[in-house]
């Protein structure tokens, strides 16, 4: 491999500086959320999904580039066959601050110990009911028992920052805001609410559905006293602490509150698609370069590095539309 500076590099039109990648292993998952997925999925042959050599390599020209996060998504990253070879094989990287992972929890009673000796920093893990027949019912497949078993494995492998992501979605879950808050207190955990982009076609109207984060602040203001906080992980959460616990509480607002102006994230697919925003489909194609330079990194620099070019100003949601605003399915870009 060709040695890089290390010297951030990857700055867009706009002088963000892109620091922080979000690589999907894999399309496939093995529940099937209704925000997340349509209920009959159809997914990539593996020959056209990267190797985990290529996902390495990838990283590593990454970090060579200035990122100094790496968030592995799926899919369901871990069911990805072997994919604990991944995390092992870039979790020491110099200048890899953060390796972090989102799951929906199913593998980790499993895989928690082995993540966490991989160099696993953070662990999110998606949770969206607390009652087992309606967890079923949002991820069509799921069980909440793994899940909850793979929240105190994590916790019992030392993991310190575990953070729930919740989307909520009216006339699903949201009347279990303030039950799921009161959860992660007593776990002595983080939660972060996400709003539901419109990404893939799903079986219910989005517009709906939408349960704004400004919402979800005043109600949780009227239940627990919330102290304004400008800790940050990198990523577009903005947080309050719940006091006299040990829990932030994070909103991700891309409707209410879009935070585009300080984007530092790209995000690639397990096909190789560098997408330069969520909500936009602009992006380059990568696997070919990796495929047909497997012993030269410079023409998969040059492409990263022209991409800042492309990167868009930001998003273009809209609860109005009718249809999503981007086509592909968020398993598809990467959770």
């Amino acid at each position: 491999m060709n040695n890089i500076s290390t010297t951030p590099s990857l700055v867009d039109q706009f002088g963000r500086v892109v620091d922080y990648i979000r690589l999907s292993i894999t399309d496939r998952c093995d529940f099937r959320c209704v925000y997340c997925m349509g209920e009959d999925m159809t997914f990539s042959p593996r020959n056209e999904v990267l190797s985990l050599e290529e996902c390495a390599r990838l990283v590593r020209v990454f970090v060579g580039l200035g990122v100094s996060k790496v968030r592995i998504t799926g899919g369901e990253p871990l069911v990805r066959k072997n994919a604990l070879w991944l995390f092992e094989d870039i979790g020491q990287l110099k200048g890899l601050n953060e390796l972090v992972l989102t799951t929906n929890g199913s593998q980790l009673e499993k895989q928690a110990i082995d993540l966490k000796k991989a160099g696993v920093k953070r662990i999110n893990i998606s949770l969206d009911s607390l009652n087992a027949a309606r967890f079923k019912k949002i991820t069509r497949t799921g069980e909440l028992n793994k899940v909850l078993a793979g929240i105190q494995a994590a916790k019992q492998a030392g993991f310190d920052n575990i953070k729930l992501n919740t989307v909520l979605m009216r006339g699903f879950n949201n009347d279990e805001t303030v039950s799921l808050v009161n959860f992660a207190i007593e776990q002595e955990i983080d939660i972060s609410f996400i709003e539901e982009m419109p990404l893939g076609e799903v079986d219910h109207a989005r517009g709906n559905t939408f349960v704004s984060n400004d919402d979800t602040l005043k109600l949780l203001q009227s239940k627990h006293t919330l102290i304004g906080s400008s800790e940050t992980t990198g990523g577009p959460a903005r947080y309050w602490r719940v006091a006299n616990s040990q829990t932030k509480i994070g909103f991700i607002s891309p409707h209410s509150h879009n935070f585009c102006e300080s984007c530092n994230r790209v995000r690639i697919t397990c096909k190789g698609e560098l997408y330069l925003c969520l909500g936009q489909e602009d992006k380059i194609q990568l696997m070919p370069l990796l495929r047909h330079h497997p012993h030269n990194d410079e023409p998969l620099i040059a492409a990263i590095l022209n991409s800042m070019k492309i990167k868009p100003k930001g998003h273009d949601f809209d609860l109005r539309r009718t249809a999503p605003a981007v086509i592909r399915f968020m398993s598809h870009t990467g959770g």
